[in-house]
């Protein structure tokens, strides 16, 4: 395991980081002046490039192999959306600037919220929410203020078991009960089981599209019409928006609300805990609850709407992460819509091609036809005494990314591949085959398996510790 920067310092060694200050000093004036040394390495420039060379060389990332997880930051992300971002014209706006200094900005925020309602079919979007759970705290906050305003008391907000797992949570925050309807032995919501949980109690479906399981509900225009019968609404988790673009418009088949994952779907990557973007849209009826300030287009000038009647207030400083705003319009505008549609479709085949080849060696509980995405399972190599996490280790080994493991909940050793739809079928078809591989190694050597990893910088972690006690404290001689 590589020590950190601090551990190579050496005394007598210096990479000159900081200039000598070459401004009078009066220490009068210095009340806070520290008494101590600031502590950096000292480390040649030399040594600091190569320490964290090393580093970028052990760590795993979309430019070394295929990152089968999900499409949020693991597909190809160009290069010169990056270097457009950077820009100066734009790093060196402020937020508290007069409106009539940046309405180039205003203009790229305009034109975005316009496209992401043309491309979902939706009348209005805030561009204000950080993230894709941050989008869905806000739709449900505007569901909560819209039942209020017209005074109904509804407090039930269906959730299939196919959706995703955030999606609770952020029912319960905004005060409603998240009640859950199970998913039929297609993997689908049964509009007769949904007949039976909705009343005047249900302010909210809740549901993701396509689901996690991969599918798209085949029955989503009769689900829709029994929801808005009993008076309630439709959110759609859009997060997996890459599978439908070009393809549906949600709006058009009667989804209220929605949210989008621009980090996701559009080529934004926020790896790392960088800045996402969670943009929710709504149809006219709830254009008036969005968060404020919007951006308006007033004749030939744009401008921030701050007020609105009805309005859920502030969700995010200012107006929400412009440099993802940035990097998605460059996307859409290089892309355009015929690219767009091919994006999904490219996503539906190479997810549907890895399905067939995966599921010659493991289990397909729902076997499709898929959209982007398609889970499997390792329950057939129960008998091996091999589980899903001991594949996922094994994949380390032969240098490719684990996919997401047991979720959704509802598959048993679940496997969650997405592909997306820049890999090519050479990657596919060597994915494919480790796969295959690794099914060989559990029935003849489950050891290996046990084992696993043995190739990588470090071998299994105690990932639970890891995420509930993280320190990331370095102190000098612990």
């Amino acid at each position: 395991m590589t020590g950190t920067i601090f551990d190579k310092g050496t005394d007598g060694i210096s990479g000159r980081y900081i200039p000598e200050n070459d401004c009078p000093v009066d220490e009068d004036h210095l009340p806070l002046q520290r008494e101590s040394s600031l502590g950096l390495p000292r480390v040649a420039e030399q040594g600091v490039i190569r320490h964290y060379m090393g580093l970028a060389s052990k760590n795993y990332h979309i430019d070394k192999g295929i990152y089968p997880l999900g499409s949020c930051t693991m597909k190809y992300n160009p290069v010169v959306n990056e270097e457009i971002a950077r820009n100066n014209a734009f790093c060196g706006l402020h937020p508290a600037q007069d409106e009539e200094d940046i309405q180039g900005a205003l203009e790229l925020m305009y034109n975005l919220q316009e496209i992401l309602c043309e491309i979902c079919g939706m009348d209005s979007f805030s561009l204000q929410p950080a993230a894709g759970a941050h989008g869905e705290l806000t739709g449900m906050m505007i569901a909560r203020d819209y039942f209020l305003s017209r005074g109904e008391e509804r407090k039930v907000v269906i959730v299939p078991d196919s959706a995703h797992g955030t999606n609770p949570a952020s029912v319960a925050i905004c005060g409603f009960t998240p009640v859950t309807i199970e998913s039929d032995e297609r993997g689908m919501i049964n509009p007769s089981d949904l007949k039976e949980k909705i009343s005047g109690e249900t302010a909210v479906l809740m549901l993701t599209l396509p689901n996690t399981l991969g599918l798209f509900e085949k029955d989503i225009g009769e689900i829709i019409e029994i929801t808005h019968d009993a008076g309630a609404l439709v959110y759609m988790d859009g997060a997996n928006m890459n599978a439908l673009l070009g393809i549906v418009r949600p709006g058009k088949i009667g989804v209220d609300i929605m949210h989008l994952n621009l980090h996701k779907t559009f080529a934004t990557p926020h790896g790392g805990g960088g800045p996402g973007s969670g943009p929710v849209g709504v149809l006219e009826h709830l254009s008036d609850f969005l968060p404020v300030p919007r951006v308006v287009k007033e004749e030939d000038r744009f401008a921030f709407l701050r007020e609105s009647e009805k309005t859920i207030g502030k969700v995010h400083s200012y107006f929400g992460n412009f440099n993802v705003f940035i990097k998605a319009y460059a996307y859409l505008c290089s892309t355009g819509g015929e690219g767009l549609r091919e994006v999904s479709e490219n996503a539906i085949i190479n997810a549907n091609y890895l399905m067939k080849l995966v599921g010659k060696y493991y289990d397909i509980k729902y076997p499709g036809p898929c959209m982007h995405e398609f889970v499997a399972s390792s329950v057939n190599l129960k008998k091996y005494g091999v589980n899903t996490l001991e594949v996922a280790k094994r994949l380390l080994d032969y240098g490719v990314h684990a996919p997401t493991v047991y979720f959704p909940l509802i598959v048993k050793e679940a496997l969650m591949i997405e592909p997306v739809e820049t890999e090519k079928k050479q990657t596919l078809d060597r994915f494919a085959e480790i796969m295959k591989d690794i099914s060989e190694e559990a029935k003849k050597n489950p050891d290996l398996l046990h084992d696993a990893p043995v190739s990588t910088p470090v071998r299994r972690l105690d990932e639970v510790s890891a995420a509930r006690n993280p320190d990331f404290r370095w102190q000098k001689g612990k």
